[in-house]
């Protein structure tokens, strides 16, 4: 992976405290797992930022390599990598994904249950 790449990987991490790569856009997911992640976090209402991996393919091969993750979507909260679409739905239905966005003080919909 290149510098540049793994420069503009670290921009898209550090840009916003909850980030998604994921396959299209929240709007248009291209997967169902980077669909689920969304939808996870739409319903606990969590601001976030989504990088579309399918526009870049750099950035789609890179990300693997930055995380040391072989998947796509891939969650970061506040620059550190949480994991995948599994471990985020885990994480949502036990109550783990709210107790992390409350740890890092990152506003969300206080209701929000799986």
């Amino acid at each position: 992976m290149s510098d540049s790449t793994t420069t503009a990987i670290k921009n898209e991490i550090d840009s916003a405290d909850v980030v998604l790569f994921m396959k299209g856009t929240p709007a248009a997911p291209q997967c169902g797992f980077s669909m689920q992640v969304c939808q996870i976090l739409g319903h606990v209402g969590v601001p976030f930022k989504s990088v579309n991996v399918l526009a870049d393919p750099f950035i789609r091969d890179g990300i693997k390599a930055y995380s040391q993750w072989p998947t796509i979507p891939q969650l970061y909260v506040k620059g550190e990598f949480i994991g995948g679409c599994d471990i985020t739905r885990e994480m949502f239905q036990s109550g783990e994904l709210i107790a992390l966005f409350d740890k890092e003080g990152i506003p969300h919909a206080q209701t929000a249950k799986a």
